[in-house]
């Protein structure tokens, strides 16, 4: 009995240590299977050649106010139009920031996103890795959840990608110092900077609704091209009925139509009301769509 006692609270100990290592074992699974699909994600060159037109578009409107301002005048409105900011860029290149992000929210951010969302799922089962994938012990759900992790990633990455390309840009062509708020009051460079990453952020949540809608057509074909092409092609038809006003009671539930309220993010005081409709709308399309996407993936036959 002496022998059998020390023994007791040992073996206790094991079967109670075993839980906790199958539990560090499916962590460390997790998170080696979100790693790989990022690392496989953001090595395509395709992924690659997104992110490069996407840190050009800041350098050639960076490029085209510097030449239309050498003679002194000065951008904006008054010049021929432009995206929001523009017309202070002459003044502080921290400016450049808000209009690069202003000019790609509209199309070239939503198509690069709506591009690596279609091809999630689809991609995979056109080239016949997604049954091997689901021979993991991933699972669709978890599979399905990572994908949408590494478009939601993406979002952030090509969103920081247009946002640091302006910063340099800006700093490279225009002065920097305190800014001018909608507001008309003055804050400090380093509050512009917070500003920044803010709107930044902001922008990048903005595409979670359409990395969603993607990741749900990526579930309904096979083709990767047919999902992208049609991703893309429910954008900007989403852009343009957003844009009559015939359809004005329906608008407000678009998912495009609270994009550009990031710029209330540069009033003194902020406001919030449009703000937290976006995320509320954004938040909503990632519901329906992840839940839609959850269930046609888990039903859909990949044995083909």
């Amino acid at each position: 009995m002496s022998r059998a006692e020390p023994s007791a609270p040992q073996e206790r100990g094991v079967l109670r240590d075993r839980p906790q290592t199958a539990r560090t074992r499916r962590t460390t699974f997790r998170a080696t299977l979100l790693r790989n699909e990022l690392l496989t994600t953001f090595r395509r060159w395709r992924t690659l050649a997104l992110l490069a037109v996407l840190a050009a578009v800041p350098v050639l409107v960076g490029i085209a106010v510097k030449i239309e301002t050498g003679d002194g005048s000065a951008a904006g409105p008054g010049g021929g139009g432009g995206p929001a900011f523009i017309s202070q860029i002459t003044n502080n290149g921290l400016f450049l920031v808000f209009t690069a992000l202003a000019a790609t929210l509209p199309f070239f951010l939503p198509m690069a996103v709506g591009v690596v969302a279609g091809d999630a799922i689809a991609g995979e089962a056109n080239s016949g890795t997604l049954r091997y994938l689901l021979v993991a012990p991933a699972g669709r759900s978890r599979l399905l959840l990572t994908k949408y992790t590494t478009v939601v990633v993406f979002c952030l990455a090509a969103t920081l990608v247009v946002a640091v390309s302006a910063l340099t840009v800006g700093a490279l062509l225009f002065p920097l110092g305190d800014l001018t708020t909608i507001s008309g009051t003055q804050i400090s460079f380093a509050e512009g900077l917070g500003r920044a990453l803010l709107i930044a952020l902001a922008v990048a949540a903005s595409l979670i609704g359409v990395a969603a809608l993607g990741l749900f057509v990526s579930t309904l074909t096979s083709s990767g091209i047919a999902a992208m092409a049609t991703t893309v092609g429910l954008l900007i038809t989403v852009q343009i009925l957003d844009q009559i006003p015939q359809l004005h009671a329906l608008q407000p539930y678009f998912f495009s139509h609270y994009w550009l309220s990031f710029a209330d993010l540069m009033r003194e005081p902020v406001y919030w009301d449009e703000l937290a409709k976006n995320l509320g709308l954004q938040a909503l399309y990632a519901a329906v769509f992840g839940s839609a996407a959850w269930a046609r993936f888990t039903a859909k036959d990949i044995t083909a």
